[in-house]
C-alpha cells in the first residue's frame, strides 16, 4: 500500500486548507484511515481517523470543531478539512493507514510522505 499526502501550505490563522490522502496498491487490506502531525521538536499525535466501514470518525480535542476528516470510497482518498486554523496547528502532517481506526499511531501499518501546514499569526 502507498500513500500520497498533500495539501499543505502557508495560511493565515483562522484560514483553512483541506489535506488529501490518495491509497494506491493492495487497498483492499486498509480498514482505517487517520492522521497525525508532528511539531518542532514534539512527538507525533492523534489527529482524526476515519473507519473505512462503518465510517465512524475521531477527532482530537484539540481539532475537535474545527477539522474534518471524510473519504472518497471511489478514489480511496481520505481528506482533512481544517477550519480556524490556529499557529498551533503547524506541524508536518502525516497520513496513516491500518486495520483499525484507533489514536495509536504504532496501529497503522502504512504511512504517507507528510506535508507541512505552516499557519501564521
Amino acid at each position: 500500500v502507498q500513500l500520497q499526502a498533500s495539501g499543505g501550505g502557508l495560511v493565515q490563522a483562522g484560514g483553512s486548507l483541506r489535506l488529501s490522502c490518495a491509497a494506491s496498491g493492495r487497498t483492499s487490506s486498509i480498514y482505517a484511515m487517520g492522521w497525525f502531525r508532528q511539531a518542532p521538536g514534539k512527538e507525533r499525535e492523534f489527529v482524526a481517523a476515519l473507519s473505512w466501514t462503518s465510517g465512524s470518525t475521531y477527532y482530537a480535542d484539540s481539532v475537535k470543531g474545527r477539522f474534518t476528516i471524510s473519504r472518497d470510497n471511489a478514489k480511496k482518498t481520505v481528506y482533512l478539512q481544517m477550519n480556524s486554523l490556529k499557529p498551533e496547528d503547524t506541524a508536518v502532517y502525516y497520513c496513516a493507514a491500518g486495520p483499525i481506526a484507533v489514536l495509536t499511531a504504532a496501529a497503522y501499518d502504512y504511512w504517507g510522505q507528510g506535508t507541512l501546514v505552516t499557519v501564521s499569526s
